[in-house]
């Protein structure tokens, strides 16, 4: 049985973070994290309305243990509080956007798992503002473009995840392409157990796989990414700047890489965030291993007991369908 947070558990923390005249008044679990849980936290007598805490409790990560094992991987699922700082800062002195941080505490003392208490951005997803709001979100959308050339521009002579590339960890594999690869072929082995249709095509997309990784030209740096960003994954606060979460995953990689992933999120929009002289060997090999990996991702995560299961099954279902049309 998971155990989530209630006031009791998060009014101390909250306190230390505000200051002692504030009350906690409620507190709402936000629905559609995996690994880690996100609460608002609704607060009397602080100047603001709410925060957010993050917690990476272990009852908040519905991630089949197996696939947390640690890895120098960069691709490897990412998570928990030294990873959030690390990206943040790491964010901040490049001037991107992220909510501001409040409270970090490891000491498990307040709260029984890592947490951070971090500002409650109120304009609400990018992703709603396209329907509700289409030139607030076309100005976000805008601000968002110019952080990614920020960030992409940004440049590494090693790839990895920033928070091992802090603690000196050099990150496994031959180059990103390689890593792709061996990651793309383990995907394309779970969800062919899974998925009947990418049982039937395992040969076919395993040659595909080989085919287009043996085009990719060597590179020797790399561009800071964010790794999962799509319309969810982008605030916008009161001035209608666009604010980056879930950040924990930042590295630095091939940028093509950042860029199916945009491509598949944003659609139509895409054009917007765009940028000139990517490599269109990387971008079609990343494709198909993009998509595999939201075959066997998503099937992977309903072996447990994540409650959303509708939609899991249902980006499962629409990625079987991509991942086959990109068959020759």
């Amino acid at each position: 049985m998971r155990r989530f947070a209630e006031i009791e558990d998060l009014s101390g923390l909250v306190r230390e973070a505000l200051g002692s005249g504030c009350r906690v008044v409620a507190v709402d679990r936000l629905c559609g994290g995996s690994k880690k849980g996100v609460y608002r936290v609704r607060v009397d007598g602080a100047g603001v309305a709410s925060v957010v805490v993050y917690s990476w409790a272990e009852t908040e990560n519905f991630w089949p243990a197996a696939q947390e094992v640690g890895t120098a991987d960069p691709l490897a699922p990412a998570s928990g509080l030294l990873a959030f700082l690390v990206a943040q800062r790491s964010l901040n002195r490049l001037g991107v956007r992220v909510p501001r941080l409040l409270l970090a505490d490891d000491s498990r003392h307040r709260y029984r798992a890592d947490v951070a208490v971090v500002e409650d951005v109120c304009g609400g997803p990018l992703e709603g503002l396209f329907d509700t709001d289409p030139a607030r979100a076309a100005v976000a959308l805008g601000d968002l473009a110019g952080m990614l050339k920020v960030m992409h521009r940004h440049r590494s002579p090693r790839y990895g995840r920033v928070d091992l590339l802090e603690q000196g960890v050099t990150a496994g594999g031959a180059s990103c392409e390689a890593l792709v690869l061996e990651r793309a072929l383990r995907d394309l082995e779970e969800a062919a157990d899974r998925a009947g249709r990418i049982a039937a095509a395992t040969g076919a997309l395993g040659d595909r796989l080989r085919e287009l990784a043996v085009r990719v030209t060597p590179r020797a740096e790399y561009g800071l990414i964010h790794s999962e960003l799509g319309p969810d994954h982008v605030l916008v606060d009161g001035d209608g700047h666009a604010v980056l979460i879930d950040i924990e995953g930042l590295m630095y990689f091939d940028v093509e890489w950042e860029h199916v992933f945009l491509r598949l999120r944003f659609g139509e929009r895409y054009a917007a965030l765009s940028q000139p002289g990517l490599d269109p060997q990387r971008l079609d090999l990343f494709m198909l291993a993009m998509r595999l990996s939201l075959v066997a991702g998503p099937l992977r995560l309903l072996d447990g007991d994540f409650p959303d299961r509708s939609s899991m099954q249902s980006i499962a279902e629409h990625n079987t369908e991509e991942t086959l049309a990109l068959l020759p």
